[in-house]
C-alpha cells in the first residue's frame, strides 16, 4: 500500500486550551511517517505506469524517504540527493529503504541542482514539493476529513516548499471550503512564504537556518505563493524553541514523536496564538517527520 487513510482524532488537551474543537489529521502515521507519502506516491505511481525505470529526487528528508519507500514498493531503483543539513537519521532511513543516498551542498537548492544533473532519458525526477501531481495526491487528505464527519472552519499547517498548502487548498476548494482561513506556520529561519506575503511578490530568502530543516526551502513554489494571494492564508512565524517545546508536549499528550517542522504547527495551538470561536472545528495537519529522535529534541532543549 503506497499511502494510507490516516486517523482523525480530537485533541482534548488542545481543544480545551484553545476553547474550540481541535482535530488532528495524523499524517505522521503514513508508511514513510509524513504527509509527503500522499503526493509522492501518487506521482510515482503515475510515472511507473508510464514506464519509469528510476526515480531521482532531492530532499531535506521526508520527500526523499517517501520516494525511497514508494520505489521499493514498486520495484524501481531510487537515488536521493540530500543537503548536508539533512539529519543523519533521515539519511539512514532513506538508505534502509534501498535507495542510493548522495549528500551534496549546504542547502536543498544545491542538492537539487546535482539531482537534476544526474537525470537520463530513463529517469524521472520526483520534485519534493513543486508539481501538480503532488498537490493532487494530497487532496484525499481533505476528502477523508469530510468523510469522517468534520467540516473544518480553519486549517493549521506548516509550510516548507508549499506542497502541503497547495494540496490542502485544492482539497478545500473541492469541498466548497476555499473561504476558510488557512494558518500557515513557518520558523524564523525558514519563513520564505511569510517574506513573500509581506513583499506581496514571490521572493527568495538569502539563506535558511534553524532546527526545522525540512522546512528549509529558500523559496516556496509558485503555486503556494499564488494560493497565499488568492485565499485567506494567514502567516505565522515561530521560534525554534517553540517548535521543540511543542514536540515534547505532544509526546506527552498524544504519544507520537514528530519533528520540529510539525512542532511549528502544534506550537501555535499550545501557545494559543490564534483566537477561535467555541463552535470552530479546527483541523490541524500533524505532518510528521521520520528524521527526528527524542535525543535530538532533548539536546536542543538543553
Amino acid at each position: 500500500m503506497l499511502s494510507i487513510k490516516t486517523p482523525l482524532i480530537q485533541s482534548l488537551v488542545l481543544s480545551q486550551l484553545n476553547q474550540c474543537q481541535v482535530w488532528l489529521k495524523m499524517e505522521a502515521l503514513q508508511p514513510s511517517a509524513s504527509f509527503k507519502q500522499r503526493g509522492i506516491s501518487h506521482a510515482c505511481q503515475k510515472y511507473f505506469e508510464q514506464g519509469a525505470q528510476r526515480f531521482i529526487s532531492s530532499s531535506g528528508g521526508n520527500a526523499g524517504l517517501a520516494v525511497a519507500y514508494t520505489g521499493r514498493q514498486l520495484g524501481i531503483p531510487v537515488t536521493v540527493v540530500v543537503p548536508e543539513t539533512t539529519a543523519q537519521r533521515a539519511r539512514e532511513l532513506i538508505a534502509q529503504q534501498g535507495a542510493e543516498v548522495i549528500v551534496h551542498g549546504a542547502s536543498w537548492t544545491e542538492a537539487n541542482a546535482l539531482a537534476q544533473s544526474l537525470l537520463t532519458q530513463q529517469d524521472v525526477f520526483i520534485h519534493p514539493f513543486d508539481h501538480p501531481l503532488l498537490w493532487e495526491g494530497i487532496i484525499p487528505m481533505i476528502d477523508e476529513v469530510i468523510a469522517d464527519g468534520v467540516t473544518p472552519d480553519a486549517v493549521v499547517l506548516s509550510v516548507g516548499g508549499g506542497s502541503l498548502l497547495s494540496g490542502v487548498a485544492a482539497g478545500l476548494k473541492k469541498h466548497g471550503l476555499a473561504h476558510i482561513p488557512i494558518y500557515a506556520v513557518e520558523t524564523q529561519g525558514t519563513a520564505s512564504l511569510h517574506a513573500s506575503i509581506v513583499a506581496k511578490q514571490h521572493v527568495e530568502l538569502d539563506q535558511v537556518s534553524g532546527i526545522a530543516t525540512t522546512l528549509a526551502a529558500k523559496k516556496v513554489c509558485q503555486n503556494a505563493f499564488e494560493v497565499s494571494q488568492k485565499l485567506e492564508v494567514r502567516s505565522l512565524v515561530v521560534s525554534d524553541q517553540d517548535t521543540v517545546d511543542a514536540c515534547l508536549k505532544f509526546i506527552d499528550d498524544h504519544r507520537i514523536l514528530v519533528e520540529p517542522a510539525c512542532g511549528a504547527t502544534l506550537s501555535v495551538l499550545y501557545d494559543q496564538a490564534i483566537q477561535f470561536k467555541p463552535t470552530d472545528q479546527v483541523l490541524v495537519i500533524v505532518c510528521g517527520g521520520a528524521g527526528i529522535t527524542l535525543e535530538t529534541l532533548q539536546a536542543f532543549n538543553g
